[in-house]
């Protein structure tokens, strides 16, 4: 059966994924989903991580290109991933925390961060998707610090591809900031925008809300606005889950059940991908939503009210985020899939700054989710404590998710996602621990490499002349 996607804006015509793929964002502002979720039954989630990838995708993908083509490129993609030796399984290794409690970390790619799982795919699959249709693509992307780098390496020096990647002036860690500036490539052009990450999703938004501007330039998207994005996610809750079930029967820690996440939470794509996991048939307890000082998220499903403060920074700045596009996905569902309620929902919070949904929502959203905010002081704490006590060191946005879960458990057994590696944060883990993390060898000479980036205005005039000449 071939899927087709739907704009949660509701009027957007329907696409195949090959399209999605390259539209990104909806041409009605909307994000695409899939009209119905795939039955992913009878997969065997213990095999190696790309044969799981391989199973789990398939049904999104099947119509825009043959299977063959699709393993081709999911095995590629993988191969780029290098945890440390000794560790299991392969690609998204678990680390056993005590007390029922598990660090699934998904960050030994390219790039350090687990965007390396989505985009060392998407950056392939564009390229196979351009090359059939003889077209080119130019990227624009926003980043909080992490898709930056990982989108660039995905797509440096291929073909048909220009990226224009904006991070918000000064609120990006050096390391994230240098993985993306250092990168010295004819298609790479990144650009500082003065002001915040919001600031820059914004302009994004902007410039594909342009349709004569989108088409002139062939603007496509990284950002995990694109589908393809939170494709990719649903694989490590089917691995992860497997495993930790697999570990607790092993070791005999109690009856097997569902397990719970927690996942440190900004633009909400990676904890989207596990309620899409739910949705295909995987068994899972609860998704734990956790929140920086910047909680947006964790009050709203505290309280039903989204409602936009100040974004105020932190050691944990791909969290520092007050608009965090993918819980558009799941109002969708939320509001039964009408995509006229929920255009007007989003045009009342963007015009008010808040909004709040109905308690009966409210009710469908706590069903399987829970929510719980963690500070800067904590997370020192934590880090600390996690380093005296076991040998281990997790960057500021780990400790959040490790921190809510242990806030926020139940008796279920809880998979925290790791989501950067300690040496993206140097700075913190320092702070906290009086360690200074170490980069894998291949980044060793990072601070001695030539930075490349250009500053632009928060203004999306500014930025489409700066798109139109980076073409040249």
């Amino acid at each position: 059966m071939t899927l087709s996607y739907v704009s949660t804006r509701g009027c957007a015509a329907p696409l195949g994924f090959g399209d999605v793929l390259l539209e990104g964002l909806a041409t009605d502002g909307g994000l695409y989903l899939p009209d119905t979720w795939p039955a992913l039954s009878g997969i065997d989630a213990t095999l190696p991580y790309a044969q799981v990838a391989e199973a789990v995708m398939w049904p999104f993908v099947e119509g825009s290109m043959d299977r063959d083509t699709f393993g081709a490129i999911v095995a590629e993609a993988y191969a780029t991933f290098e945890p440390p030796p000794g560790t299991s399984p392969d690609v998204v290794p678990i680390v056993d925390l005590g007390d029922d409690l598990y660090l699934a970390e998904l960050y030994w790619g390219p790039t350090l961060a687990f965007k390396d799982i989505a985009l060392q795919l998407v950056g392939r699959l564009f390229a196979q998707q351009l090359r059939a249709r003889a077209r080119h693509m130019m990227i624009v992307g926003a980043t909080s610090g992490d898709t930056g780098s990982a989108a660039i390496d995905a797509v440096a020096g291929r073909e048909a591809i220009h990226i224009v990647m904006l991070h918000p002036l000064g609120r990006t860690s050096d390391v994230q900031r240098r993985q993306m500036t250092t990168v010295d490539a004819p298609n790479v052009h990144n650009v500082a925008i003065e002001g915040t990450f919001d600031d820059c999703q914004d302009l994004v938004k902007a410039l594909f809300a342009d349709e004569p501007f989108r088409r002139e330039v062939s603007l496509g998207a990284v950002n995990s606005i694109n589908w393809a994005r939170v494709m990719a996610q649903i694989v490590y809750y089917f691995t992860t889950s497997a495993a930790v079930r697999t570990m607790r029967q092993s070791s005999g820690s109690g009856p097997d059940r569902p397990v719970s996440f927690c996942v440190p939470t900004g633009n909400f794509g990676n904890i989207f991908a596990g309620y899409a996991a739910m949705k295909c048939g995987l068994e899972i307890d609860q998704l734990i939503v956790a929140s920086n000082h910047n909680d947006i998220l964790t009050r709203f499903f505290r309280t039903a009210t989204m409602e936009i403060h100040g974004v105020v920074p932190s050691l944990s700045p791909s969290m520092d985020i007050q608009v965090s596009s993918n819980l558009e996905r799941l109002l969708f569902d939320v509001v039964g899939r009408d995509g006229s309620a929920l255009a007007e929902l989003m045009l009342e919070f963007r015009a008010e700054g808040r909004v709040t949904v109905p308690l009966d929502q409210l009710g469908m959203l706590a069903e399987h989710h829970r929510a719980g905010r963690f500070d800067d002081d904590q997370c020192l704490a934590l880090m600390a404590e996690l380093h005296r006590d076991r040998g281990l060191l997790v960057d500021p946005h780990t400790a959040v998710g490790i921190g809510v879960a242990r806030e926020l458990r139940d008796d279920a057994p809880v998979i925290c996602l790791g989501t950067a590696h300690p040496a993206k944060f140097p700075d913190a883990v320092e702070a906290a621990t009086g360690v200074h993390p170490e980069l894998p060898a291949h980044l060793a000479d990072l601070f001695e490499r030539t930075e490349h980036y250009d500053i632009v205005g928060n203004d999306a005039g500014l930025l489409k002349e700066y798109v139109r000449a980076a073409q040249t």
